[in-house]
């Protein structure tokens, strides 16, 4: 899969398009139930959902329901490379083309400090954990790496990118499946999905992520309806009506098998349906999340896991936090980050509270990170370029400890002073939380079989 090819281009020309996202495309347009039914399993992100529900019932195990116990993982996506010292890593004595342009804040915990632009983080710090150590040098300008929590999965930019490795939500899909009949394991919230989204590899394209944004807009609503349209709950409604009208008609299923069927079936089932309708959140709900795209994706993933969806990634905007200076699209630091801090900030605080209050904060693991830090000397023109020897990112929820920093760089945040962690490391702790064996292994199209967790990963020791 290429990516990223004009990434340059991009910056330089501002351009509102990125070459590598998806191709404009008309929503779903139902002609004739034949032409439906034929054609719209094919808008659940290239997955055969009838082979994937093929494969959980034969088997017994990938996507098969999990009912050891409702855990789950919002990995929020900050696609660009945020800036660990302009965000959770702060540098208040170090010169100012180190320091940059914000003052750090004191937090609820005693000796943590954040940037400026992330009161709400810092109120809810004891809920938080902060790791300053994250070992990225792996990492490209891609999801890959991290998402994939390996350093074996890299961009090769050879027709062979991430050499074959799953994502963890894949692997989350292949050895957990979902918590709950009829809903999909492994959900992804993006708009870039090429970009911003990495899948199953080589292990098996059953486990590949379902485009949350077109499970309802593309197979199951007809012409004019997407997911940012799901707030009329009548509108909604009426659709599933029309749909299930036709599906009920004698001639409308006799071309496909009982699985096909089952793919529909879980589309117009009612806890698919719900979980899709944020209309039923209250307004003080979506105004505490945001009423933005980062924002109503996280409340959207929040409805989804407590439907029974295992792992769902949310991604705002493809490269929004790529803030090399402001002759570039996305700006510099202080013009261009400084708007998107107070959502970050938001939606953090949003969904912790939120899962804290419905009781799903200890089974819900709560991720937030990009793919690398940023330089730690200022550019000419009020930026910071890439930066892979380390970032920092969030932990929270999971019944892990909370309240604390892990790691830390040195005095100019250019490298790991201490407690590093790895891409691996990142995935142990993940699986560990899903209760996926830390020494399971899946088989490449070779026969030959790769463990889940490389490079000697394993779970977090400050979060075991």
């Amino acid at each position: 899969m290429a990516r990223n090819s004009g990434h340059a281009q991009a910056h330089s020309r501002g351009l509102p398009r990125h070459p590598l996202l998806p191709p404009q495309q008309d929503l779903v347009r139902v002609g004739s139930r034949r032409w439906f039914l034929q054609t719209g399993l094919s808008g659940l992100a290239g997955l055969a959902m009838a082979d994937a529900l093929a494969a959980g019932a034969l088997t017994g195990s990938s996507n098969a329901v999990n009912r050891s116990g409702k855990k789950s993982v919002i990995l929020f996506w900050l696609s660009g490379g945020p800036s660990h010292i302009d965000m959770w890593d702060p540098k208040p004595n170090a010169p100012a083309e180190i320091r940059g342009p914000y003052r750090a804040i004191s937090t609820k915990v005693p000796g943590i400090q954040v940037c400026e632009h992330l009161p709400m983080q810092a109120k809810i710090a004891d809920k938080l954990s902060i790791i300053r150590s994250v070992d990225c040098s792996a990492s490209n300008h891609t999801p890959i790496t991290m998402q994939a929590g390996n350093a074996l999965a890299r961009r090769t930019n050879d027709g062979n990118d991430g050499g074959g490795y799953p994502s963890m939500g894949s692997i989350a899909a292949k050895f957990r499946g979902p918590n709950a009949p009829g809903m999909p394991p492994f959900v992804g919230l993006a708009d870039s999905w090429k970009s911003d989204v990495w899948g199953a590899g080589h292990m098996d394209r059953r486990f590949e992520p379902i485009q949350g944004k077109e499970l309802t807009g593309r197979l199951a609503m007809p012409k004019g309806i997407d997911i940012d349209r799901l707030q009329n709950r009548h509108e909604l409604q009426r659709q599933f009506d029309r749909l299930n009208r036709d599906l009920e008609r004698t001639d409308a299923l006799e071309p496909v098998d009982r699985y096909t069927r089952m793919a529909y079936e879980m589309v117009v089932s009612g806890k698919v349906q719900q979980a899709f309708d944020v209309s039923r959140e209250s307004d003080a709900t979506r105004d505490a999340y945001g009423r933005e795209s980062i924002g109503e994706k996280a409340l959207l993933a929040r409805r989804l896991v407590e439907a029974g969806v295992t792992f769902v990634l949310v991604s705002g905007a493809w490269g929004y936090f790529d803030h090399h200076g402001d002759e570039v699209r996305w700006g510099g630091i202080e013009k261009g980050l400084t708007p998107l801090l107070p959502r970050v900030d938001r939606v953090m605080h949003a969904l912790v509270t939120d899962l804290e209050q419905r009781g799903l904060l200890n089974s819900t693991l709560v991720l937030m990170m990009g793919e690398f830090g940023r330089s730690p000397v200022m550019t000419k023109t009020a930026g910071r370029g890439h930066w892979t020897p380390v970032m920092s990112m969030l932990v929270a929820g999971g019944g892990l400890p909370t309240g604390e920093v892990i790691g830390s760089t040195d005095d100019k945040g250019y490298a790991i002073r201490d407690s590093r962690v790895t891409p691996a490391d990142l995935a142990a702790t993940t699986f560990r939380h899903l209760d996926i064996d830390l020494n399971a292994h899946w088989v490449n199209p070779q026969g030959r079989p790769i463990p889940i967790v490389t490079e000697g990963g394993r779970p977090i020791p400050a979060l075991s």
